[in-house]
């Protein structure tokens, strides 16, 4: 569902506020702390090899971002921080296909030396590789709040 305040302007700068990098790197920590967690907890249960233990972080990670940042656009870590994830086009929610194009992203964001995460630093819109897959961008969430919020 579109945001109809949502304005996409062809300017110099962000066609709207963006959440800045620290915000986005403390909420990225945060949220591998939690699925880092859960995994270790849920591989401990289940008795698993440390290989296994892995691919049970990575279904996690998937469940976690795809779940999260496709419904609300905001994980646990990106809620503590005030921030969210929408598309650029409309402003509302990415859903889950884009949530999972943007999780997989994020894997590719990382393999050269974290470069399509610093990509943010110099984009027009503010944009890692993973939110240009996903035709997404982070926005701090008091200028595009979660609909329905209180």
């Amino acid at each position: 569902m579109s945001d109809p305040s949502y304005q996409p302007s062809g300017g110099g700068g962000p066609s709207g506020p963006r959440a800045g990098f620290g915000r986005r790197f403390v909420a990225a920590l945060l949220d591998s702390i939690i699925v880092g967690v859960v995994g270790t907890i849920v591989g401990a249960i289940l008795g698993l090899s440390d290989n296994a233990s892995s691919g049970v972080g990575l279904l996690l990670g998937i469940a976690y971002y795809t779940y999260f940042e496709g419904s609300t656009g905001q994980t646990m870590g990106k809620k503590a921080l005030g921030i969210r994830v929408i598309s650029l086009e409309g402003g509302g929610a990415i859903g889950f296909g884009r949530a999972f194009i943007r999780y997989v992203g994020r894997i590719v964001s990382a393999i050269p030396l974290l470069l399509g995460y610093f990509w943010m630093l110099w984009d027009k819109e503010k944009q890692t590789w993973h939110d240009k897959f996903a035709g997404a961008v982070v926005v701090p969430e008091s200028s595009y709040p979660v609909s329905g919020a209180s």
